[in-house]
C-alpha cells in the first residue's frame, strides 16, 4: 500500500441547521481506487467537495496530499487535484475548442485569451485528448458536444496537470447506454493503468463502476454505511441498507456490478 493521498477525521459539513455528512473517518492510499456510492442526498457531491479542497469542514480535520486543509494554501494545492463535474462544465465558454479546454487547465482557468503553450504541453493535450477517444473533436467548439463527448473531454482536462488525486463526480450521469459504456470502458482502462493518479468516483449506479476499482465508500443520509475493499464491501446486504430498499448484487466475469430488486 501506498502513502496516504487523502485523510479525513471526524468530519462532518453543517450548513444552514442541516447536516451534509457527519463522523466521517476515511483515508484513501496512493494506489487506491475508490467509488463513492450512494443515494441522492446522501452527501456523495459534498464529500468529493472536501476532498478537491473546495469546502472547508465544519468539524473534524482533512489533510490531502500531505497538506491540513486550513492550515495550507489551496491555491497552490488545488493544481494537484483533478475534477471532472457538472458544476465545473457549466463555466465552460461554449464557443471554446475543446483542444484550448484541455490546455488551460495546466494553467488553472478557464478560457483562452493570449496565452502561448509550450510544445510539452500540446503535446500532451492531444494524447490525453485521443486517449480519451475524442481525437476527432479536437478544434470542435464545446457547446456543439453531445453530453458523453462532453464528460470524455472534461475527465481529459481534469487529468492534463498531471494531478496527483483524481475527483470525477458522476461522470456517467445523463448519458445513454452506449456512450456509458464507453465512458465506463475508458475509466477502467485508466483505472487499471500503475501510472494514472488515486482516484475517487462518485456515482450513486452500481452499474456505473469501472473494472478495476478496489475499494467502496457507501453513503446514506450524510453517514457512512459501509468502507473498505470492494469485494467485501459491496453486498447486498450494504447495498439495501444504503438505498433502503431490497436489493441483490451481481457481479459479472468481467468485474462489473449489477443490482436487482427483491
Amino acid at each position: 500500500m501506498g502513502g496516504q493521498v487523502l485523510n479525513m477525521r471526524g468530519v462532518a459539513i453543517r450548513r444552514d441547521g442541516a447536516i451534509l455528512v457527519r463522523d466521517i473517518d476515511w483515508a484513501v492510499a496512493e494506489d487506491e481506487r475508490w467509488v463513492v456510492i450512494g443515494p441522492n442526498g446522501a452527501g456523495k457531491t459534498t464529500l468529493l467537495q472536501i476532498a478537491a479542497a473546495l469546502l472547508f469542514p465544519t468539524d473534524g480535520h482533512v489533510d490531502i496530499l500531505g497538506e491540513r486543509l486550513g492550515q495550507t494554501d489551496v491555491f497552490e494545492l488545488r493544481p494537484r487535484i483533478g475534477l471532472a463535474s457538472s458544476a465545473l462544465a457549466e463555466k465552460v465558454p461554449p464557443e471554446e475548442k475543446v483542444i484550448d479546454l484541455v490546455l488551460t487547465a495546466s494553467y488553472a482557468i478557464l478560457g483562452r485569451w493570449t496565452e502561448e503553450y509550450d510544445s510539452h504541453d500540446v503535446t500532451r493535450a492531444v494524447e490525453l485528448i485521443d486517449q480519451l477517444g475524442c481525437a476527432h473533436l479536437i478544434r470542435r467548439r464545446f457547446g456543439t458536444l453531445s453530453e458523453g463527448e462532453r464528460k470524455r473531454v472534461q475527465i481529459a482536462r481534469a487529468l492534463m496537470p498531471d494531478p496527483e488525486l483524481l475527483l470525477l463526480d458522476e461522470p456517467a450521469a445523463g448519458l445513454d447506454v452506449g456512450a456509458r459504456e464507453d465512458l465506463v470502458r475508458r475509466l477502467s482502462q485508466l483505472a487499471q493503468d500503475p501510472k494514472a493518479p488515486t482516484m475517487v468516483l462518485v456515482t450513486h449506479h452500481v452499474e456505473e463502476i469501472p473494472a478495476g476499482f478496489t475499494h467502496a465508500l457507501m453513503l446514506r443520509h450524510g453517514s457512512i454505511v459501509a468502507q473498505g475493499p470492494i469485494d467485501y464491501v459491496m453486498t447486498g446486504d450494504n447495498l439495501s441498507k444504503t438505498f433502503g430498499v431490497p436489493l441483490g448484487l451481481e457481479r459479472n466475469a468481467s468485474g462489473r456490478w449489477y443490482a436487482r430488486p427483491f
